[in-house]
């Protein structure tokens, strides 16, 4: 994708491919390439070659090539932004925006279609799937609405929705030897949530909703228990060098007292 052109006419230079890539983005990269190999877009062989090349890349200018040919698998490099500008701060309120939303449909022949990302939900997202599949991930969208309805049609086919935690969902679609996952409602939401209301018709396939965190959430708590494996470490290390010192002390003690009673009995013995 181009960048849009500036009011001067010309277009903006992109960044340099140098920049650095973070573990974040080489996570991206792989989730493209299992992607890739479970439609059959990549055989074995070709998805770990490329597996192996994306965490061995060190800039978005080694990781774009891994991705160029696979579909949604542009590595963008980010754009630096020169000017401070305050940062999202993640709560519910700042991710219902308003507006028309990024996309509003979305349709899959024989094929497949993902939404995913920072992407803006509109308040009627329409999808169709005949003999293929896809995926629509709401875990890092933004709402143009408190209330979004998402419309399915599956035929011999499936779409997937991923809704983060915290998001209610309401499941109102109908199945004819096919079926609506019903597992991710009634549970409640968080206050200031959006509702993520399901609507449409599977016949010969299905529509799953499934719960999951992000992708920087994992990530986190992944970090977290690392670190929490290596304090407890750290504490027993702790805790093996105060009982070695406690057990070299009382053994200096042990010989101090020996030595002590040894020098009362040659004084004795001479006097």
């Amino acid at each position: 994708m181009t960048d849009a052109v500036s009011s001067g006419g010309t277009s903006p230079r992109p960044p340099g491919p140098e920049l650095r890539a973070a573990d974040a983005d080489r996570e991206r990269v792989a989730e493209v390439l299992r992607d890739a190999l479970a439609e059959g877009r990549l055989d074995m062989e070709e998805f770990e070659e490329r597996l192996d090349a994306t965490y061995k890349a060190r800039t978005y200018g080694e990781l774009a090539p891994i991705t160029r040919d696979l579909p949604v698998g542009q590595v963008a490099v980010p754009r630096v932004d020169m000017l401070k500008r305050p940062e999202p701060d993640g709560s519910w309120a700042s991710r219902i925006v308003g507006g028309e939303g990024s996309s509003t449909w979305a349709v899959a022949v024989m094929s497949g279609f993902q939404r995913r990302g920072r992407w803006t939900v509109p308040r009627r997202f329409n999808c169709f799937a005949f003999w293929g599949g896809g995926e629509l991930d709401l875990r890092e969208a933004n709402f143009a609405d408190g209330e979004v309805e998402i419309n399915c049609v599956a035929i011999m086919g499936g779409v997937q929705v991923i809704v983060p935690p915290g998001v209610e969902v309401v499941v109102r679609g109908i199945g004819i030897m096919g079926g609506f996952d019903h597992a991710e409602q009634g549970v409640p939401g968080e206050p200031g949530a959006p509702r993520v209301v399901v609507t449409g018709f599977a016949f010969w396939g299905g529509v799953g909703v499934e719960r999951k965190v992000t992708r920087a959430e994992r990530q986190r708590l992944r970090e977290e228990r690392r670190q929490q494996r290596l304090d407890r470490r750290e504490a027993v290390r702790e805790l093996k060098e105060s009982v070695r010192d406690d057990v070299r002390d009382a053994h200096r003690r042990m010989i101090g007292g020996h030595h002590d009673m040894m020098r009362d009995r040659r004084r004795r013995s001479e006097d």
